[in-house]
């Protein structure tokens, strides 16, 4: 396997373990958090075991829409509208407000340019690394693409930045060990100069803030300078920066990378999701702990489905030519869901015990 096949399957990867081992502490504080982590972190949603929620749903199906119609991006947003339309028909357990109500405008009828909420939400950075690591060597096709996909859904502009910024990160993680902050925002100020000036303007301000923290190495004071002392909330603007700031300090450290975001508290899953498709994205795969990824009890992404998809989407990318990948359909997918908003609910009583 040559480089860019162990970047693809290292980011999904990443993503998943990422997406499973922060599921079971969403919501929490940063104090109760760290409470409940236990001394070696591993799968605790449900007997030492994990499951995958929206965040690896939404990279799957990126990674399919791109293998199904590589060399034709124009046909993209087509795909990927359809795959989420499906998706949402399976009545997923964890969905995003602002995607939820552009897919029902999607199922009604509404044409794709018009389907999108006003939002910031960070459905667009889950679907972000994926195409980061695949285009990321053609910057124009990387942007529109990651437009197409932004904009389906979520069409506050702040959220096309940290699409931006996410997806730029992993390519850069996929290509090099070594980061650096200002090379990286020399890269980002030129992705960035089309879109609006405000938006840029305050991502940039908590550029600098991430520069700063990231040279003193203090966790809670960064914290607390974004405005997120108690928890990384759901909103792109928060999240992303959380993001980028632990990928400068631990890009080379996965396990610990993911152990920090998690402690963050907060929107933990996807906090975890996004870092690990970043880092994930190295290619290094034996650098995810392989406990993570073999206590996902889960189905039908698995990481043997993983593995097949991220080697289809490479075979489309190296033959200059689409796939066919298949939609995940059927009532099996609808029971699984089921069983997965039973378990995510009995996880929820727990929390009303000690530790608080």
């Amino acid at each position: 396997m040559d480089k860019l096949a162990h970047s693809i399957e290292g980011s999904l990867l990443g993503l998943m373990a990422g997406d499973s081992i922060g599921l079971p502490y969403e919501g929490l504080s940063t104090q109760r958090t760290s409470k409940m982590m236990p001394t070696a972190l591993n799968q605790q949603l449900i007997f030492g075991k994990g499951m995958v929620s929206d965040d690896t749903e939404h990279a799957v199906m990126t990674a399919a829409s791109l293998a199904a119609t590589w060399g034709k991006p124009s046909a993209f947003q087509a795909n990927l509208a359809w795959r989420l339309r499906w998706w949402l028909f399976r009545l997923p357990a964890g969905i995003g407000l602002a995607t939820g109500r552009s897919i029902l405008k999607l199922w009604l009828g509404v044409p794709r340019k018009y389907a999108g909420v006003y939002s910031a939400g960070n459905g667009p950075c889950m679907r972000a690394p994926i195409i980061g690591v695949c285009l990321g060597n053609n910057k124009a096709l990387m942007a529109q693409v990651l437009k197409q996909s932004t904009y389906l859904t979520h069409t506050d502009p702040k959220a096309q930045v940290c699409a931006l910024a996410v997806a730029l990160a992993a390519f850069i993680s996929s290509r090099q060990n070594n980061i650096s902050i200002t090379e990286y925002r020399e890269e980002l100020s030129l992705l960035l100069v089309d879109e609006p000036s405000d938006a840029v303007k305050e991502f940039e301000g908590l550029l600098d803030i991430i520069e700063h923290h990231v040279t003193i190495g203090d966790d809670e004071s960064f914290l607390k300078a974004i405005g997120q002392p108690k928890g990384v909330s759901g909103y792109s603007y928060h999240t992303i920066p959380a993001v980028l700031y632990l990928w400068f300090r631990h890009h080379q450290h996965y396990a610990k990378a993911i152990e920090n975001i998690i402690r963050f508290g907060g929107d933990t899953d996807t906090t975890a999701a996004i870092l690990g498709g970043i880092i994930g994205a190295r290619g290094n795969i034996e650098e995810i702990p392989k406990r993570w990824l073999d206590d996902i009890l889960d189905w039908p992404i698995t990481h043997r489905y993983i593995t097949t998809l991220s080697n289809q989407l490479h075979q489309s990318i190296i033959e200059e030519s689409s796939q066919r990948i298949f939609s995940i359909t059927g009532p099996l997918v609808f029971l699984r869901n089921m069983v997965f908003l039973s378990i995510v609910l009995g996880h929820g009583f727990r929390r009303l015990l000690p530790p608080y």
